[in-house]
């Protein structure tokens, strides 16, 4: 038999390392102000959206990403009611958002108009119609500028950035300063949660770096992560809060709450995922000890 013949996407995760993707079709590709914009559709893992040359999400299995990054910090809360979301072009937040009932208000800011745009257009199994929801609203402009000048406070923040390039538009958006308005802008049992880089440990820098930076403005700082196949390793997250710390989350406590918050529709998080995810293998832990970096305006980290 012979081999189908494909067309191929490589993903450079490092100038040594890179991922490769049999592409059936090339759905989009152009480029806004601020970033190249590729929405492909691929033989393993469907449609993906690709931002400056990398996989952001992928049909197959974005639910694992966006649960991850959502729901520990919506359980940890409360009662959350007003969220903000820094980025989250796809609308894949908002949607899990929304499965709170206690959400009255979700805000997006994200610098791209165009992304958002061609998301809705091209892969709208991501939000689901989450960008009509009378609570949320879109604004479409630097998210620090808008925390730095708004009077509102947040329950919780979620950053769903790119990766900090060096040309990309998200940079400032990893630093100590940034984190510090961060920090005003949330109530007083406020939580942030973010992507925050590669579990792989030669890229694991970035996760470190993040994770030092919080600590420095946040009482309780997690790290946890989940394997995203599209991505091809472990991706890490953190959340970082001045009140609450993910850690004492016990596993049927996270599953009580899903089902008081009627919660039934999840694929991936439930309480004994919480568990594994916010155990972190011993090479990683080691790193976090070894890795002192701190990210700062004028010393931001910038990844391959």
């Amino acid at each position: 038999m012979t081999a189908p013949t494909w067309k191929w996407f490589i993903e450079y995760t490092s100038p040594t390392q890179a991922h490769m993707h049999g592409v059936k079709n090339y759905l989009y590709c152009g480029e806004t102000q601020y970033q190249k914009v590729e929405i492909i559709d691929t033989e393993a893992f469907g449609l993906c959206l690709v931002l400056d040359g990398k996989i952001q999400s992928a049909e197959f299995d974005e639910y694992i990403y966006h649960e991850c990054l959502i729901h520990p910090a919506m359980i940890l809360h409360p009662h959350p009611e007003k969220i903000m979301i820094v980025g989250g072009g796809e609308g894949a937040v908002i949607r899990e958002i929304l499965k709170h009932p206690s959400v009255k208000r979700v805000l997006m800011v994200d610098i791209d108009k165009e992304v958002v745009d061609l998301c809705d257009k091209y892969l709208p199994a991501w939000n689901k119609g989450a960008f009509k929801d009378p609570r949320v609203e879109l604004k479409f402009m630097d998210a620090r500028k808008y925390l730095e000048e708004t009077e509102e406070t947040f329950d919780i923040i979620f950053s769903d950035l790119t990766e900090p390039l060096d040309d990309s538009p998200s940079y400032l958006l990893f630093t100590r300063e940034f984190y510090e308005t961060v920090d005003k802008k949330l109530g007083d049992k406020g939580i942030i949660a973010l992507q925050s880089g590669s579990f792989n440990p030669n890229l694991i820098k970035c996760h470190c770096a993040i994770n030092n930076t919080l600590s420095l403005v946040f009482n309780n700082v997690s790290s946890y992560s989940a394997f995203i196949p599209s991505y091809d390793v472990s991706w890490g997250f953190t959340l970082a809060s001045k009140e609450y710390n993910s850690k004492e989350l016990k596993k049927d406590e996270i599953d009580n709450i899903l089902r008081e918050r009627n919660i039934t529709n999840l694929k991936f998080y439930d309480g004994e995922t919480h568990q594994h995810m916010f155990s972190l293998p011993l090479d990683i832990r080691r790193s976090k000890e070894k890795e002192t970096s701190i990210i700062e305006d004028n010393n931001p980290l910038f990844t391959y």
